[in-house]
């Protein structure tokens, strides 16, 4: 890790160390921010302090900078040691289970004497906790039932923090003069929203084995080496993480792409329909008997099947076979038939891309929560080649996003066209992210929400609703004459918060009904949409809208895993709202504002 992410850490570390030990609740704020501004800050916090820069940066003051420089000397910060050092480790640990924040930590400690998850476990199976104020039986199930699904996610990473590593170790790979090519495999190039290991091929006709060890016993992240053979070499990174790298003749080289790609029940099936025409498949090739009729590229082998290739994103035996063997046999009648949502019934399939995107629709500035102006980050979203962005800052309940209250709201909306008029090449949106109450009504009036060019309504309290609540309160919110998308619809946390579990087909439908786009909000944090749900909106032809919810420059590149998952859910360019040109998409705005006036 870098130095900006170990000091962000630890920054924010103890700030939940003075909220649990109940210190004023600005000062808790305001170490939490520093901890934002240092994980999204492009530059090194050993270059800002070599320059003098690090006093002038907004947002940090005058004792979070000497606190920074101590820990560049020293590699700790004093006073932060010492009040880590008065709250039990797993105190705060409890605070990564979905239910238990801050307030419900303090108390399980304070009150009932919990230091650790494992006694926590136990208290909540005895039923003991339940003479603790606030806590109810409807509370402390949901607790226990988070912290199952916690345990149940511990072994597992986002796809935001895997992709990147398995990236950085096949740009190593590459490297070595017999490789002639590498690339990820697994569960991680299929897009899934949480990696158990990483799965990397590299392709060499010689043995480079002893090679790769030596490249890997040089990297920063190699933690361990677990196994070194000629054709697999093993290792765990200091996150945890295990990587398996195999080495494969060319000859096999799409095989075992097709193989180790997966998922374990699409290889079933192609095995399946293999065996039906008296071959045999395996990570080494196709054969007819001894004879290996494709196994150097992937196409080779889906086209010797009989079946059209399949992108890797929608490998997992929802259907996709028989998408790719009427598309292969240009069945058009069938195809329609079975897939009444591909109304074009394609040959071949055109999958998503990120450079299909033109805009960004979901984004924060430091008017609420962001750390970057308006006009850096509509600067940023130029430089991309975007034709256009929505600012959208929380809206007036998001207290603690420093959400904005109408007087604000109209001042902000003021400002975003200020500067839209001085910026060329790029369509500004005064929008705002408005948050959907538990009862479904919106955190602003309808005459605050007609002065907004775009109106992404979001979730973000009250999230252990029962399905039925849950499910009609974003039906009455899809069903708002003045909302144009669904934000982050279930508010879940990957691996972390379970968030709403709504009835999805009835969301979907009530979009439908209203000409709502749904979100699928690409931070790696929350993929939600998820794809299941991706795929029911493309049946149902609601139009989809992949956003980064960005606040700060660097969220801008988390598209990458919006569009997996757009594609795990079988969308395709035509499905996504913001791939539409801008002219397109003003219409669009208009059209919906011309029906429901």
């Amino acid at each position: 890790m870098s130095t900006n992410t170990d000091i962000s850490q630890l920054f924010e570390q103890t700030a939940d160390v003075m909220a649990i030990l109940g210190a004023n609740s600005f000062r808790v704020l305001a170490t939490r921010k520093v901890a934002r501004l240092l994980h999204d800050c492009p530059r090194s916090v050993e270059e800002l302090a070599g320059s003098g820069e690090l006093d002038n940066m907004p947002g940090i003051g005058k004792h979070s900078a000497e606190k920074i420089r101590e820990y560049l000397r020293t590699g700790h910060i004093s006073e932060f040691q010492e009040l880590v050092g008065q709250v039990p480790p797993g105190v705060l640990a409890m605070m990564n289970i979905s239910g238990v924040g801050v307030k419900s930590a303090a108390l399980f400690w304070r009150e009932a004497g919990i230091t650790t998850i494992e006694e926590l476990r136990r208290r909540l199976d005895d039923g003991s906790l339940l003479n603790l104020p606030g806590m109810g039986t409807k509370k402390l199930a949901k607790i226990k039932e988070n912290l199952a699904f916690s345990a149940a996610q511990a072994s597992r990473q986002r796809l935001g923090e895997a992709l990147p590593i398995a990236r950085e170790f096949c740009q190593l790979l590459q490297t070595i003069p017999a490789v002639r090519q590498t690339a990820f495999c697994g569960s991680l190039r299929r897009g899934r929203e949480t990696i158990g290991d990483i799965d990397i091929l590299v392709c060499s006709d010689a043995a480079v084995h002893q090679q790769i060890q030596a490249s890997l016993a040089r990297h920063r992240q190699v933690a361990a080496m677990l196994a070194v053979g000629e054709k697999k070499i093993s290792f765990r990174t200091d996150r945890g993480l295990q990587v398996d790298i195999r080495v494969v003749p060319t000859p096999s080289w799409g095989a075992a792409m097709q193989y180790f790609t997966g998922s374990k029940e699409h290889n079933v099936r192609l095995r399946e329909l293999a065996a039906s025409k008296n071959l045999k498949l395996n990570e080494w090739g196709l054969f007819a008997g001894e004879k290996a009729i494709a196994g150097e590229t992937e196409e080779g082998i889906y086209e010797a099947l009989g079946l059209a290739w399949i992108p890797p994103e929608m490998r997992e035996d929802r259907s996709e076979v028989e998408l790719a063997r009427l598309m292969r046999d240009h069945a058009t009648a069938e195809l329609k038939a079975a897939f009444p949502f591909l109304a074009d019934a394609p040959s071949t399939w055109q999958t998503l891309q990120v450079g299909d995107i033109r805009g960004d629709l979901h984004t924060h500035t430091v008017a609420s929560d962001g750390t970057r102006t308006i006009a850096e980050m509509v600067a940023a979203a130029k430089r991309l080649g975007y034709e256009y962005i929505a600012i959208t800052d929380h809206s007036k309940s998001q207290i603690q996003a420093n959400g904005l209250n109408p007087q604000r709201l109209l001042e902000h909306i003021a400002a975003v066209h200020a500067v839209a008029r001085n910026v060329q090449g790029i369509h500004v949106l005064a929008g705002a992210e408005v948050d959907i109450l538990a009862d479904g009504t919106l955190d602003y009036e309808d005459d605050l929400l007609q002065k907004l060019d775009w109106v992404v309504a979001s979730p973000h309290a009250a999230l252990t609703q029962e399905t039925d609540a849950a499910t009609a309160r974003l039906v009455r919110a899809a069903a708002h004459p003045l909302v144009h998308v669904l934000g982050h619809p279930t508010g879940r946390l990957v691996a972390k918060r379970r968030g709403l579990e709504p009835d999805m087909p009835r969301v979907v439908m009530a979009a439908l009904r209203s000409g709502v786009a749904l979100e699928i909000n690409a931070n790696d944090w929350r993929l939600d949409l998820r794809d299941t749900h991706v795929r029911l909106a493309v049946e149902a032809g609601v139009p989809l809208c992949i956003n980064t919810d960005a606040h700060s420059l660097e969220d801008f590149t988390q598209m990458d895993y919006g569009v997996l998952t757009a594609r795990r859910g079988w969308a395709r360019k035509a499905n996504i709202l913001n791939t539409r040109s801008g002219a397109e998409l003003e219409r669009w705005i208009q059209a919906r504002r011309n029906t429901n006036e």
